[in-house]
């Protein structure tokens, strides 16, 4: 489970269509089912002594997972924009929305606001366009690697905590699995908005 989730996560940075997020929730949902027949099982007995620490523990190591490949895909995606810079930007600039998008992250990794890297990574293909752009830009390592850390990092605690949280309340169906999925779709509307919020009030 942990490699289909770690390939998904590296690769949706090119192929942004790729359900990762839905996986994570889905592994973090039955990692909380799990962890609901362990508790069942210890009101018996000593298992949950034994054993009590094992779905955590998935959880935690999921939680890792999904971080570590994040920043992993982003960094990839980074290197091969800064070495074929000038096809990669020549892609960006046929778009007036991924050319705005680049002009906005270069003005927010010099003055220090990464925050933006952090919202894209939720927002619907944000991630490609804060990762290439960076590269495209030739952004250093030292401003655009922190960002991408914390990033991956938000982004998969929100994300396992939705599907374990879902699980534990709603049980490991698919309700709770599509109850999940819609509040992490929100979250990604609500950084897509915060992120064109700029650009808005510039027009005006």
């Amino acid at each position: 489970m942990y490699v289909v989730v770690s390939c998904s996560i590296v690769l949706d940075v090119f192929v942004p269509i790729l359900p990762s997020g839905i996986l994570v929730i889905a592994a973090a949902t039955t990692s909380a089912g799990a962890g609901s027949a362990v508790d069942a099982v210890g009101r018996v007995g000593v298992a949950a002594s034994v054993h009590g620490g094992a779905p955590l523990a998935q959880v935690f190591s999921l939680l890792l997972c999904a971080a570590t490949a994040s920043v992993l895909g982003d960094m990839v995606a980074y290197r091969l924009a800064w070495r074929g810079g000038d096809r990669f930007d020549r892609a960006i600039g046929r778009s007036r929305r991924l050319t705005a998008a680049q002009r906005r992250l270069g003005t927010a990794l010099t003055r220090g606001g990464g925050i933006v890297v952090v919202l894209a990574r939720f927002a619907p293909a944000g991630r490609s366009v804060v990762s290439l752009g960076a590269g495209v830009a030739h952004r250093t390592v030292r401003e655009f690697l922190p960002w991408s850390a914390l990033a991956g990092l938000a982004w998969a605690a929100y994300s396992v905590s939705l599907g374990y949280f879902g699980g534990q309340w709603l049980g490991t169906s698919w309700v709770s699995t599509a109850l999940s999925a819609v509040a992490l779709f929100a979250a990604g509307s609500a950084a897509a908005f915060l992120m064109r919020r700029p650009e808005r009030s510039g027009a005006r």
